[in-house]
Parts: structure tokens; C-alpha cells; sequence
């Protein structure tokens, strides 16, 4: 097909865009690349199959911001140098520990609160200029915090086994009194009137928290190169990519610049970073983490979940962070569960579904190599583990970023220029309003997507496109069904690779997108999956293997997850070098 130059501009102005002249033919190209590809649902064998718009019964993806003045924004985003933090220096042994290590630390009181703030205050001083994950960091908030609760717990007001535990959060959930960017500058100035559901948990366990971190704009790419203000840089080698959208968080907790951190997946973009960084990622079930505070990028597909060190701290933030919210109308009434209980280091009967498909073309040996090395792992260790065909990695691709790019035109609309976020300086009518703050405060990725997405909504390509799309939903998840009437676990790679060098895939938009094709279908169909690291490659650069669960199965994944976690020894054997910076 051939998109033309009519096309673009008249698609420009549906989505409020302003388009320069010199940019008309590469938005065409791109949009060609991307149509032509996504032309593969039509191929996809949906006759008589129902469209299905969410991966679970909720209908209402969707949600209203709140929106409310916040005075003085600069007082409480101040970040001067505290003279407190110089006084002495934690060892920085301190910063290799998990979370249940500090935990088991602070019980035996051979570490404080504020031992442990310092030491990843310190870390974060000195390993931020190379890696670049965080947009905002709390670190003299922190110190003060650490005192406050330390002597809170002295006094025996405050209990609970998160208190004083460190976290990075990814800059696309809400922060009352603290900048929450989306690394965009739509929203550079934006301060947060109030608190995600998942911050306020955090909160109320008097946990600390170090920063925002860094990702890509609005969540939309896979390499946290789309950021408005920094390229995040992969701690294992600098010159590599973190992976996106969640690179900041991922690059945070391999670096030990924060114990864990939050991220969001909305096609693997939790998992994928995880992969890269050689730590655990965790994608929960639709529904089980509330969405409310996480601004929108794809709301049927979006997932807040745990970046971690390790298998059981995933477990122990999954604890936290789950459960009913009646702010998110997607958020399902489930019974209260510990996830650690499931972490019994024992897969003896577990059977495992091996998807020849995800093992195909585009799939680098030395990935194939190593998860194969797991898998005679997991025989060994008693597992049922069978080869099977799941049809569905070449339609799923091209129905996430239909999907998503709709999704994103849709919840981006109400950034523009006249309720909060940026406004353009210069203009003479309310259109012109709309369109330059548009155009000038959105990223060129941000941006190709939303002209994307309009375009899939658009009369006469609604139903070739987005209706075809819904209907390939249906498919996936028709299939992962099937799978799971007969396994316990389906095991793919995380990614087809591992990190790439920065800059090498920006200007190929499609090139970008099909790093993603092992991910997607597991937020096409709303099902929980975690990439743990399970070796690195010739260039010493980490290899995640994906675990992926039937819905509401965490435990399963988790298990199968920790036990092959204690018999690899990742941690133990390999670690970040930071080669091209700082030692």
C-alpha cells in the first residue's frame, strides 16, 4: 500500500498534530512500514470469532483525571546537597543486598534505616552520571525520611516489614508534591495533585522513596532512548540500551541504585528491560495491581508491576502491591494471597510448554543456546517439559501496536495545551492552540504513534484494521487457553536478543517494535509473566528467559521461576561492569 502526503497531513489534523513540511514524507514512510506489517491480522484465521476489547469482563478501561491546582511546586522539588550525607560512607556492600537480606538485617540490628538510605544515596551519587535512570531523585527527601521512621520505630509507632525499605517508582505513576514527567515535556513541569493506588501502599508501609525514574516518553518504545530528557544507559555496558519502556527502573535495581523499583508493562515492557539488565520483571495478571495514578498509554493493556534483584523480592512486592482497588473499575475482587508461600523450590510434575514458534527465525542463538541449557535444567529437576505449536507470535505483534497505538491516540487527546501539561507560548486561535502544544510537547514516537492509532480509528480503515485487531484478541487468547488445558507454564525467550547498542535501531521504528514480538501476547490476553536471567553471551551482556502463567496464576510462575533462580546462581556468577564508564 502507499500512504500519501494527503493522507498524513489530513490523519495530522484529526489527531490535533501540526506536521512540517520536511517531515510529511518520513511520517508516510513510517506509517507505510508499520500498515504494511500490521496488514498480518488480516491473514489471522478469525471467522466467526467475537471481538473482545479488554483482557478481562471490565469494559471501562478508561478513567478521568482528576485535576486540581498545586501551589509552591518548587519548594518541594528542591534537591540542594545535604551536608549530612558526607559525613561518613556506608560500605557499599550495603547495596548489593536483596530486600529480604535487609529485611533479615534490620531485625538483627546490624543495619539501621538510615545505614541503609545513606548507602544508596551514595551509590545513586556515584553511579547516576553514567547510567542516567533517574529523572528525579529524592535523595536528601530520603535521608530525612530514613531518620523519621528509624526513630518512629525506636518509639514502636511504626511496625511492618517494609518500613524504611528503599524503592525507585517509574515516572508515569502519580506522586503527591513530586514531579511525575513521563519523561515527556507535555509534562516536565507537571507536579501530581495526589498518589497512585501503588504509591499509596507503599506510603503506608513508610517505605523510602529515592526517585522517579527514567523511561521511555510515555511509556511508548523499548529502549528508554525516547525520553524527553536523558538516554538511560545499560549498567553491564554503557554504549547498550537498558531496554523500555521501564529502562530507568530495570538499570536502577542492576546497578543497586535503588533495592527494587516499580515499572509498567504494556507489551513487555517490564520483562524486556528485565532481560536486558539481568534482573527478575514481573508482569502480573490484568487486574490484579491497580491502574489508578498510572497515566494511560494502552488503558486494556497496561500493567503496574515489580522490578527486583531476585525471585522472592518480586514475590514479596507482588504482596504489597496487589489487590482490589474501586478507583480502577478494571481491578478484580481477588482473595488476598502471600506469594512467597508459592516459592517451594520443588517442580517436580510441573509441566512446561514449549512454543516451537517462539524459538524461530529472528531469534539470536546464543538465546536459543541458553534457554535451552534452562530447559535440560528443568527436566533434571523433575519437570514435564513438551514442545507444542502456539500459532499466534506473527499475529500478535501487529494487533498489539493496533491496539496500543488506538488506545494511545485516544488517552493522549486530553493533552492539549488547556488543562495541564505544556502550552505553546505562541498562538492565535484555540486550534492553533491545540495543535502546536501538541506537536511541540509530544516526541516524534509519541507522536508517530498517535497518527497510528488515528489512523486505525479513521472511517474506512476502522474495520480492516481495529475490528480485525479485536478479533485476533480473541484468537491469542483462545489459544493460551488451549495451552494451558494442558501445561502449568509456557516457557519462551523474553526478548530476541540481548541489549542492543544505543542508537542503533532509533530511526527504524519497525526494527524497534519486533524486539517486542515474544512479550505482547501476554498483555493481548491479560496473562501474568516473569523474565528472569538465566545466563549472559559471548559479550558477557545478560539472556532472560519468560515464564508465562494461565490469569491469576502468579504463584505457578513465581515457583518455577525461584527454583531454577536457585540452581543457575545469577547473582552469584555474574555482575554489572559498567564497561565504557566509571568503575
Amino acid at each position: 500500500m502507499k500512504v500519501s502526503k494527503e493522507e498524513i497531513l489530513h490523519i495530522a489534523k484529526l489527531a490535533d498534530l501540526e506536521i512540517k513540511e520536511e517531515e510529511i514524507e518520513k511520517y508516510a514512510l513510517n506509517l507505510q512500514d508499520i500498515l504494511n506489517f500490521a496488514n498480518t491480522v488480516n491473514n489471522a484465521p478469525v471467522d466467526g470469532l467475537d471481538v473482545t476489547i479488554g483482557a478481562n469482563e471490565k469494559k471501562n478501561v478508561f478513567r478521568k483525571d482528576e485535576v486540581k491546582i498545586f501551589k509552591d511546586n518548587g519548594a518541594l522539588l528542591q534537591n540542594a546537597p545535604s551536608e549530612e550525607q558526607h559525613m561518613f560512607k556506608i560500605p557499599k556492600v550495603i547495596t548489593d543486598l536483596t530486600v529480604h537480606e535487609l529485611q533479615e538485617k534490620l531485625k538483627n540490628k546490624e543495619l539501621t534505616i538510615t545505614d541503609i538510605t545513606k548507602a544508596y544515596v551514595d551509590r545513586i551519587n556515584d553511579k547516576e552520571k553514567d547510567v542516567q535512570a533517574f529523572v528525579t531523585t529524592l535523595t536528601d527527601e530520603a535521608l530525612e525520611k530514613a531518620k523519621d521512621v528509624q526513630e518512629k520505630i525506636e518509639r514502636g509507632e511504626v511496625t511492618g516489614d517494609f518500613a524504611g525499605i528503599p524503592i525507585g517508582i517509574k515516572d508515569n505513576m502519580c506522586t503527591k508534591g513530586v514531579k511525575t514527567t513521563c519523561s515527556s515535556k507535555m509534562l516536565e513541569n507537571f507536579v501530581s495533585p495526589y498518589d497512585a493506588t501503588v504509591v499509596e501502599k507503599l506510603n503506608a508501609e513508610n517505605m523510602i522513596d529515592l526517585g522517579k525514574l527514567n523511561m521511555d516518553e510515555f511509556a511508548m518504545g523499548g529502549s528508554t532512548e525516547y525520553s524527553y530528557f536523558k538516554k538511560t544507559r545499560n549498567p553491564w555496558e554503557l554504549n547498550k540500551v537498558p531496554g523500555g519502556s521501564s529502562g530507568g527502573s530495570a538499570a536502577a535495581v542492576a546497578a543497586n541504585m535503588v533495592p527494587w523499583a516499580l515499572g509498567s508493562d504494556t507489551g513487555g515492557t517490564i520483562r524486556q528491560p528485565a532481560s536486558f539488565c539481568g534482573v527478575v520483571g514481573l508482569k502480573p495478571t490484568y487486574g490484579l495491581v491497580s491502574r489508578y495514578g498510572l497515566v494511560a498509554f494502552a488503558s486494556s493493556l497496561d500493567q503496574i508491576g515489580p522490578i527486583t534483584k531476585d525471585v522472592r523480592d518480586s514475590a514479596m512486592l507482588l504482596n504489597l502491591i496487589a489487590g482490589h482497588d474501586e478507583k480502577d473499575t478494571t481491578s478484580e475482587d481477588m482473595p488476598k494471597k502471600d506469594y512467597t508461600k508459592a516459592l517451594k523450590n520443588d517442580v517436580k510434575g510441573l509441566k512446561i510448554g514449549i512454543p516451537k514458534e517462539f524459538f524461530g527465525e529472528g531469534i539470536n542463538e546464543e538465546v536459543k543456546e541458553t534457554l535451552q541449557k534452562a530447559i535440560e535444567k528443568y527436566k533434571e529437576l523433575g519437570a514435564e517439559v513438551e514442545e507444542f505449536s502456539l500459532d499466534i507470535a506473527q499475529y500478535a505483534l501487529a494487533t498489539y501496536y493496533i491496539i496500543a497505538c488506538a488506545e494511545a491516540s485516544s488517552n493522549l487527546g486530553r493533552f492539549d495545551g488547556i488543562r495541564y501539561g505544556y502550552r505553546t507560548p505562541e498562538f492565535s486561535n484555540l486550534k492553533e492552540l491545540y495543535r502546536k502544544s501538541r506537536s511541540e510537547g509530544f516526541g516524534e514516537e509519541v507522536k508517530r504513534r498517535i497518527i497510528l492509532g488515528t489512523y486505525v480509528l479513521s472511517s474506512g480503515y476502522y474495520d480492516a484494521y481495529y475490528k480485525k485487531a479485536q478479533q485476533v484478541r480473541t484468537l491469542v487468547m483462545n489459544e493460551f487457553n488451549k495451552g494451558f488445558e494442558k501445561y502449568d507454564v509456557i516457557l519462551t525467550p523474553t526478548s530476541p536478543t540481548v541489549a542492543f547498542d544505543i542508537g542503533s535501531r532509533s530511526n527504524n521504528p519497525l526494527e524497534m517494535y519486533l524486539a517486542d514480538i515474544c512479550t505482547v501476547s501476554v498483555n493481548i490476553a491479560g496473562l501474568p509473566g516473569i523474565s528472569i536471567p538465566v545466563g549472559v553471551d559471548k559479550e558477557g551482556m545478560p539472556i532472560g528467559m519468560q515464564l508465562i502463567g494461565n490469569r491469576f496464576q502468579e504463584e505457578t510462575i513465581l515457583n518455577a521461576a525461584y527454583t531454577l533462580e536457585q540452581e543457575i546462581k545469577f547473582r552469584e556468577n555474574y555482575k554489572p561492569e559498567f564497561k565504557g564508564g566509571t568503575k
